[in-house]
């Protein structure tokens, strides 16, 4: 069988359907599609299933106004279930989590996450001849110096240099930024979720 076709005869017409989110790789919730939930699925732009217990195509949010907008729908190896990446208007569990799986579940780092494990074993580990370690010796006001330099340098990128040097300035404040949180106790993640938390207050709607 075609890795493009569905399979949808194993599931007797019904294939789980895994939404992620677009942006950070958060599982957000499991449904169930036929072949009519994923064509309105692409029809819509709205990430739309066939509901077990409703008997009928169930378009997420349609009473909530939580949607999910599609970006993309992958199949396994296999045919017989889908990934579906799509971003979430507001939280996608009905309890208010933005995750189905609550809002504690890891979600998945990329070099970010990576980086700031790796700051995290700098500071512990304070190996000689390391950069980061120089930063953490040099002390709290030394780190927040940086920032402020970098902060200042990625400014003046942004209006007078090109797109090269604009990038290269931000990786310095953000990599000097990083070092800051974590001398502080303080993490990347703890920036992404109060973005996240933000995030979800400004499209909840009032209930």
């Amino acid at each position: 069988m075609s890795a493009n076709i569905p399979d949808f005869a194993k599931g007797d017409g019904l294939l789980p359907a895994i939404v992620q989110h677009a942006g950070t790789g958060q599982v957000l919730m499991l449904g169930y599609m036929d072949e009519a939930a994923l064509a309105a699925t692409h029809e819509l732009g709205k990430v739309t299933f066939f509901s077990r217990s409703k008997k009928r195509l169930w378009t997420k949010g349609e009473t909530s106004g939580d949607v999910l907008t599609l970006v993309d729908v992958r199949l396994d190896c296999d045919n017989d279930t889908f990934l579906v990446r799509a971003w979430p208007s507001g939280p996608t569990c009905h309890t208010g989590s933005r995750s189905c799986f609550g809002d504690t579940v890891p979600m998945p780092k990329g070099y970010l996450g990576e980086l700031d494990a790796l700051i995290a074993r700098r500071d512990v580990e304070r190996p000689a001849g390391s950069y980061t370690t120089s930063l953490f010796e040099g002390g709290i006001r030394r780190m927040a110096q940086k920032v402020g330099e970098e902060g200042v340098e990625t400014a003046l990128a942004a209006v007078a240099q090109d797109d090269d040097a604009l990038i290269g300035e931000a990786a310095d404040l953000v990599f000097h930024l990083m070092v800051v949180l974590r001398a502080r106790g303080l993490g990347w993640s703890d920036v992404v979720d109060k973005l996240q938390a933000r995030h979800a207050a400004s499209v909840m709607p009032d209930r």
